[in-house]
């Protein structure tokens, strides 16, 4: 009997019900929404068998992207196929896209208003503390040996001095990964809920589901998927012309989908670099208040990447009213975003095992996730230096911002305290500011 077969296999309506409902309540980021799948689909309804669980979600992991919205897509299909995959994908991210299209037009248009502006206020220092408590987490879990360190050292001096692209990084940190000597114990990308599984099952569970892996199925998904890229892309291009900047957003974060090993905060160091950067689309600033506002909202992190869509085409519309041209930079960088996660899934799920226990690979993704620490630590950096002192270091330092800052922290990392009660303290210590005076 297979591991599949010794669960109980919900319906096609009982999956979706199930789906919509988690699209409404998966706040608390990738390590929260996986918890709660994990806590739904394994220990309460037992759709799905723990090592089933697991060896789903470390697939997921070894893929740049939203790791937890992935493996809603990964069981999706394991239930019901690519409809089953599709829909679980969608339902996941749905209302997170709707609730910050909304989030993000209140701060565009209203921003400047004294309540929102106390309530951005309260949030900022507190996005600084969740970043800053990322690199910890994860620098505690990635960093395992000296090689690790010097790698994650190197790559933060990289992108903080040198400004070296984040693709770049990525490619030397897994060519690093390769070439250092491991032991089997320290080259494993594993993560809480994500440990390699040696079980003969999940081959017999891909037959038994019938989905075996195939070069045609392969090359009619890929082929899919570029045909659902390329028809928003070439209407882009004859609505508003190549030279636009909504074409130049669907560009510029379809590259970024492919390099978003390490999520959200990994991507929003990589788009704040070039955004606020060379493309001047957005400050520092802004990309910190839309953190703060993807924060408040269910789904994953890298929504995030919708408000600098959607901000970008407002105060650039081109010939267009801001509010229409940012909702099409919005979705169109939503769009850009996600499709390569579901093709990623939905192409390689049945090839899964060929992946499975790769010492090669395993090093490779050793190496950019000690990577991606430095990066990260670097985001902190410099949303800490733009929060703390507003006015630039000479203008001194916001003592509101140091004290709700140093306390999320503390609520994060020592009392572990549950952000959406961290994030709410924050957004009301803003608004009593402002109502003080």
């Amino acid at each position: 009997m297979t591991e599949l077969d010794s669960t109980h296999r919900p319906g096609f309506g009982e999956a979706l019900r199930y789906w919509a409902r988690l699209g409404f309540v998966n706040f608390g980021g990738p390590a929260g929404q996986i918890a709660m799948m994990h806590r739904d689909l394994v220990e309460d309804r037992k759709w799905i068998s723990e090592e089933r669980f697991l060896h789903a979600l470390n697939f997921c992991m070894l893929l740049p992207g939203p790791e937890a919205q992935q493996l809603a897509i990964y069981v999706g299909w394991l239930f019901d196929g690519t409809r089953g995959g599709v829909l679980a994908g969608v339902l996941f991210v749905l209302p997170s896209v709707l609730l910050l299209l909304v989030l993000s037009w209140v701060y565009a248009a209203h921003g400047s208003v004294p309540a929102v502006g106390g309530i951005l206020t309260g949030l900022k220092p507190v996005v600084v503390a969740i970043v800053v408590a990322a690199v910890w987490r994860i620098g505690r879990r990635a960093l395992r040996s000296r090689a690790d360190a010097a790698i994650a050292v190197a790559a933060f001096l990289a992108i903080r001095f040198a400004n070296v692209p984040f693709p770049w990084i990525v490619l030397a940190a897994a060519l690093v990964g390769l070439a250092v000597p491991r032991s089997p114990s320290s080259s494993g990308h594993d993560r809480p809920l994500a440990r390699s599984l040696a079980s003969g099952d999940s081959v017999r569970d891909a037959a038994a589901t019938g989905r075996v892996p195939t070069a045609r199925r392969l090359f009619r998904i890929a082929s899919v998927g570029l045909l659902l890229w390329a028809g928003p892309f070439l209407a882009l291009v004859i609505v508003r012309g190549w030279a636009s900047l909504h074409v130049a957003e669907y560009r510029f974060f379809t590259q970024a989908a492919f390099v978003t090993f390490g999520g959200a905060y990994a991507v929003l160091a990589y788009v704040t670099q070039a955004a606020a950067g060379p493309f001047g689309w957005i400050t520092r600033s802004q990309a910190i208040d839309g953190l703060a506002l993807a924060e408040t909202t269910p789904g994953p992190l890298i929504m995030v990447l919708q408000f600098v869509g959607f901000l970008a085409a407002w105060q650039r519309p081109q010939g267009m009213s801001p509010l229409a041209s940012g909702i099409i930079g919005g979705l169109a960088t939503t769009w850009a975003t996600f499709l390569p996660g579901f093709l990623f899934v939905l192409a390689w799920a049945p090839f899964i095992e060929a992946l499975r226990g790769n010492r090669k690979l395993s090093a490779a993704l050793a190496g950019i996730t000690a990577a991606i620490v430095g990066v990260i630590a670097n985001l902190a950096f410099v949303f800490g230096e733009a929060v703390l002192f507003p006015r630039g270091l000479s203008g001194g330092l916001d003592f509101f911002s140091l004290f709700v800052g140093a306390a999320a922290l503390a609520a994060l990392v020592w009392r572990r305290l549950d952000l959406l009660w961290i994030i709410g303290s924050g957004l009301a210590a803003g608004l009593l500011r402002v109502l003080l005076g």
